[in-house]
C-alpha cells in the first residue's frame, strides 16, 4: 500500500457531472479495438505493475483460453492512485471498464458515488462465502458486498537474519517497540554506511503504529481519533530512532521511497525494513545468494497491530447486465482455489480464500518457506482501514506534514501532529458534507 497523489474528492464529484467531449465511449472502442468472436467483451483495467503484472497478464490469457462466453480485455493503468484517477474520469466520460481493481481504502468514495454494482448479485453464494473474513471488512459498503478480495496484503518486517545472528540478535525479530530500538541499534553500523530500520513513510504504517496501543485513526463519527498521547508516542518513536541514526527515511515519494527503502534491505544497507507482503517473493529471490530474510509480526506496543492493504475487484454500475454477468465469471475464475492458491505462492500476496488457505499446496509451501505464513497469521491482529470518504487525500495531507517532522528534527512531535491532524480534519469534513 503506497499512497501517490489522487484528485480530490470534490473535484471527483465535478467530473462525475460533467460531459466531456472528444472522448470515444467504451462500446465505440470495442468496435473499433475489440475483436468480434462471439463473446461478451468486457474491459478489465490493472493497477499492479513489474512482475506482478505479468502474473496476472498470465491468468487474464488462462481465463480467455478456456472461456466459451467471455474475452476479458486486460488494460494497464499504472499503479493503484493512478488507475483511481483514471476511473474518475471515465465514469465522468461514460467510459469507464466493466471491472476494475482498487485499493481497499478507494472503495467508499467510488461507492458512496454509486458507481460500483453488488457483487453478490453476480457471483455465487460458496464463491462469496469462500473469501476470507479477515479481508471482506472492506469489501463491503452500506451492507452490501461491492467488492471482493484479489491481491491483499499486510505490511511486514523483513529481518536480515545473518545480521541479527551476527550482532547477538534472535533472528525472528523484535516483538514490541523497545526490542525494536535495540534491534536497530545493534544493527547500525554507521562507519559501513548500515542503518538499523529503513522505513518508507506511509500512512500503512502509522495506521499500524496507532492501531498496535489499541487506538484509531478515524471514529464512527468521521472525526480524526489519534491526536492525543497515542498519536503523538507513535510519531516520537519514529523521530527519535531518526535522532538516534537508527532509523532511516529513504528518499523519494510515494513509490520511489518504498523502492529506496528495499533497494537498502536488498544491498545489506538496512538490518530490516517494513514493505507489503507482496514483495516477498520478489525479496526473497534477490537475496537468496547473499542472506536469510526472515519475516516477522510488526512490533507491537500494548498489542499487535497491522492495517490490511492491496486492492479488490469491482463491477461498474454503469456496465450493462450482459457485461457484469461475464465480469462476474471472470471474478469466479480468479477466485477458484487453484488459482488463488498459485496467484499467492507466485506474487507472495496472502491466499484470499478459505479453501485455499487450508489447502495441502499451501500447507506445504508454508513448510518449506515459512516467511510466507506471517501476513496469514497476522490476520488474527489485522483492523479493518478507515473507509470515510476522501481519506486517500487526508492522509497523504497528514503524511506530508508529518515527514516535516522526520526530516526536520527541531519541530516538537505534538504540534506537528496537532498541525497535521488539523488538515487531515478539514480535508475529511470538505468531503463529508
Amino acid at each position: 500500500m503506497k499512497i501517490k497523489k489522487m484528485i480530490s474528492t470534490t473535484l471527483a464529484i465535478s467530473l462525475l457531472t460533467l460531459s466531456l467531449t472528444g472522448c470515444t465511449t467504451k462500446e465505440e472502442n470495442k468496435v473499433v479495438n475489440g475483436v468480434s468472436n462471439g463473446k461478451v467483451q468486457i474491459e478489465f483495467w490493472n493497477a499492479l505493475t513489474g512482475k506482478n503484472e505479468e502474473i496476472l497478464k498470465g491468468f487474464v490469457d488462462e481465463f480467455n483460453a478456456q472461456s466459451e462466453n467471455v474475452e476479458v480485455n486486460m488494460v494497464s493503468q499504472g499503479d493503484y492512485w493512478e488507475n483511481g484517477t483514471k476511473l474518475q474520469a471515465a465514469i465522468a466520460a461514460k467510459n469507464q471498464p466493466d471491472i476494475t481493481m482498487l485499493e481497499v481504502t478507494q472503495i467508499s468514495q467510488f461507492a458512496s458515488f454509486g458507481t460500483l454494482a453488488n457483487v453478490s448479485d453476480y457471483i455465487s453464494e460458496k464463491t462469496q462465502d469462500d473469501f476470507l473474513d479477515g479481508l471482506m471488512s472492506e469489501a463491503t459498503y452500506n451492507d452490501e458486498t461491492i467488492a471482493v478480495p484479489l491481491n491483499r496484503s499486510t505490511p511486514l518486517l523483513y529481518i536480515n537474519k545473518d545480521m541479527c545472528e551476527a550482532a547477538g540478535l534472535d533472528p525472528q525479530g523484535p516483538k514490541n517497540w523497545e526490542e525494536l530500538k535495540v534491534y536497530a541499534e545493534k544493527l547500525t553500523n554507521k562507519e559501513e554506511g548500515i542503518v538499523g530500520l529503513a522505513v518508507p513513510i506511509d500512512i500503512w504504517f502509522y495506521e499500524a503504529l496507532i492501531y498496535q496501543q489499541g487506538g484509531e485513526i478515524v471514529d464512527s463519527n468521521n472525526k480524526v481519533a489519534f491526536n492525543n498521547e497515542k498519536g503523538v508516542k507513535a510519531l516520537e518513536l519514529w523521530q527519535n530512532m531518526m535522532k538516534d541514526g537508527t532509523m532511516q527515511l529513504p528518499a523519494g515519494e510515494g513509490y520511489d521511497a518504498w523502492d529506496t527503502a528495499k533497494d537498502a534491505f536488498i544491498n545489506g544497507k538496512a538490518g530490516m525494513t517494513l514493505q507489503s507482503t507482496a514483495s516477498l517473493a520478489g525479496i526473497l529471490e534477490q537475496t537468496q545468494e547473499n542472506f536469510t530474510v526472515n519475516t516477522a509480526f510488526l512490533p507491537a506496543d500494548t498489542q499487535y497491530g497491522a492495517p490490511t492493504g492491496g486492492a479488490n475487484l469491482v463491477i461498474m454500475e454503469g456496465s450493462s447486465e450482459e457485461e457484469k454477468q461475464a465480469a462476474g465469471e471472470f471474478i469466479e475464475f480468479m477466485s477458484d482455489k487453484e488459482n488463488v492458491i498459485k496467484f499467492s505462492m507466485d506474487t507472495g500476496y496472502m491466499p484470499t480464500t478459505k479453501s485455499a488457505l487450508e489447502s495441502e499446496k499451501m500447507s506445504k509451501l508454508y513448510e518449506e518457506k515459512p516467511q510466507y505464513k506471517v501476513a496469514v497469521d497476522q490476520l488474527e491482529y489485522a483492523l479493518k482501514r478507515p473507509s470515510v470518504v476522501g481519506y486517500v487525500e487526508a492522509s497523504e495531507k497528514l503524511m506530508n506534514e508529518m515527514k516535516k517532522c522526520l526530516m526536520d528534527l527541531t519541530i516538537d512531535a505534538k504540534e506537528s501532529l496537532n498541525k497535521a491532524t488539523s488538515i487531515m480534519q478539514d480535508v475529511i469534513n470538505k468531503n463529508n458534507k
